[in-house]
């Protein structure tokens, strides 16, 4: 049974597999696209990416846009060294199976063999399921307060393990899918109980100095780093330098630094069976199949799936002021990396990366240019589409910006013509249709596809709510954990006057009060009603998402 959680992932992996390319249909180069894609996603006078796209080892674009270093004015230039964040589990990933190639390791292997001083339910779990993300330990970046003040500190990977493996386990090993930093924690630890050797040290000397990847570090704060690019996060009042964190702590889940050609380099040497074996690549770029027979989108360190219905292979990576993805379309040798040094970038590198793929193999997204339309214009618009019986699409007009959300977060969009609308942020649109001026019908391209989505106009007025205002001493009635199903619990909050939620892993999410007992997730669409007792604390609290009612009782 799939946990119901109350956010959903980032579609930082969609993406499949396959090894190498033979006779295939040669890439488009269409450099002028290219660089309107990459340029319309990042201001030029603030922080940005750099961008390469190639079809085998010819490279077909390789630009930058925006700023490297604000401070000093400093643009940013292909060539620069970016943190990649979670894109380096794929290296953590080649690098167990290089150590079960010499047979130091077996991915069939528990995870005790090689830290028996891991409690013993490590016993169940096998360096397989720590790769596929399946092995249901505590993620600590989902630590409730973890990622506040406790990253910047420096650790051993004996101490970060400490940090989770206490805490109760999430589902029995294999039975579901949660991305999971921990597990490739621990997969760094078993690659230095294996090899002998410091995590660090293993990359460099077994996989960046042998692929030829001169320009590529595990990270440091204090290392001079030449062609270094600053990071920058998001603030109240705009952008702000990254915040810090020690490089002990994202470890063998994220730790490393490169260029994109860097990243390049080194895709191409594993996808052609330089790093690895062909059976080895084969098992890393195959989807997990739970116990339940069900199908994963995850392989060992690398997402699959498609883009424009061609097969590729992916992941993407956030840290602190950076944010990157890079994919490889097997089919046509395809291959796309978009490296950010922000996190605050209304369009991200996933979507830029997108965006550049589907227009190498002269399948592009379309590119709509953004009209002014009076406000007036936009407000008939405004209303209430229903799409089926339990989905609806409002549509809204703030400030003369039309909105649309469908049981979620209000996505902005911008005009192309007098009935048609785009996202910035996405590769959907949609239009509206007319019947003697009034109208009637919403039409959504999710995804640029060629059949739309219709949802009826039902009403004029789109329903409004606002919070109310508890005291604390009613919220404080409310804190604590709720077991929603086995391993999948709902942890309830005070982070100052504001009550919070964490689903297993999950982000953490404000609620806000309807009623006394009411609450709603004003990202998405979620409600919460909690039972109290007679000792005036909650005994339960039901969770109401996707049609379904589910009760969850406290468990302390």
């Amino acid at each position: 049974m799939r946990a119901v959680a109350l956010l959903a992932l980032p579609s930082a992996f969609a993406v499949t597999l396959s090894s190498g390319a033979s006779a295939q249909p040669a890439a488009v180069v269409d450099s002028e696209r290219f660089e309107l894609i990459l340029s319309t996603a990042y201001a030029p006078d603030g922080p940005g990416a750099a961008a390469l796209v190639a079809r085998g080892g010819e490279i077909l674009f390789l630009d930058a846009a925006g700023m490297a270093d604000l401070e000093l004015g400093v643009p940013l230039a292909p060539d620069m060294v970016f943190e990649i964040g979670s894109i380096t589990k794929q290296f953590t990933a080649a690098g167990i199976m290089m150590l079960a190639e010499d047979g130091k390791l077996s991915i069939a292997d528990p995870i005790t063999k090689y830290l028996p001083d891991y409690p013993a339910y490590g016993d169940e779990i096998t360096i397989e399921h720590l790769l596929t993300h399946t092995s249901g330990i505590v993620s600590y970046t989902g630590i409730p307060g973890y990622m506040a003040t406790k990253v910047m500190q420096d650790v051993t990977p004996t101490d970060l393990i400490a940090v989770f493996q206490d805490l109760p386990v999430e589902f029995a090993p294999g039975a579901r899918w949660a991305y999971n930093n921990s597990g490739y924690i621990v997969l760094g630890a078993i690659i230095e109980a294996a090899s002998g050797m410091p995590y660090a040290e293993f990359v460099e000397q077994r996989i960046f100095e042998p692929v030829g990847m001169r320009h590529a570090y595990y990270g440091s704060s204090s290392r001079i780093i030449p062609r270094r690019a600053s990071g920058y996060d998001g603030g109240e009042d705009g952008v702000v330098n990254q915040r810090y964190l020690s490089f002990t702590q994202p470890y063998a889940a994220g730790s490393l630094m490169m260029t994109v050609e860097e990243w390049h380099r080194w895709s191409r040497a594993l996808f052609s069976g330089q790093v690895v074996s062909a059976e080895s690549l084969e098992r890393m770029t195959t989807p997990f199949v739970l116990t339940n027979g069900d199908t994963t989108q995850y392989g060992y360190g690398l997402g699959t799936g498609d883009v424009r219905g061609r097969r590729a292979i992916r992941h993407g990576g956030g840290i602190f002021g950076f944010a990157t993805d890079g994919m490889y379309l097997p089919e046509e040798d395809v291959y796309v990396a978009v490296f950010a040094n922000t996190t605050a970038n209304d369009v991200g590198p996933g979507l830029v990366a997108t965006r550049l793929a589907a227009a190498a193999v002269g399948d592009p997204y379309p590119q709509f240019a953004a009209i002014e339309l009076p406000e007036e214009a936009l407000r008939r618009y405004v209303g209430v589409y229903q799409v089926d019986d339990s989905t609806e699409r409002m549509v809204t007009v703030a400030d003369g910006v039309l909105y649309t959300s469908r049981g979620g977060r209000k996505t902005r969009a911008s005009p192309s013509s007098e009935t048609h609308f785009f996202y910035r942020t996405s590769n959907s649109h949609f239009a509206f249709e007319l019947e003697d001026g009034a109208v009637t019908t919403m039409l959504t391209y999710q995804d640029d596809a060629e059949l739309p989505e219709r949802a009826v106009k039902v009403s004029d007025t789109v329903p409004t709510r606002e919070a109310l205002r508890l005291d604390r001493s009613i919220l404080e009635r409310y804190v604590g954990v709720y077991e929603i199903q086995p391993g999948f619990d709902l942890t309830v909050y005070l982070e100052g006057d504001a009550l919070m939620t964490w689903a297993t892993g999950q982000s953490s999410v404000a609620i806000h009060a309807s009623s006394e007992t009411e609450f709603y997730v004003e990202e998405f669409d979620a409600r919460l009603t909690f039972v109290v007792g007679p000792d005036g604390k909650a005994t339960e609290v039901v969770l109401h998402q996707g049609g379904r009612d589910m009760p969850a009782m406290r468990k302390e």
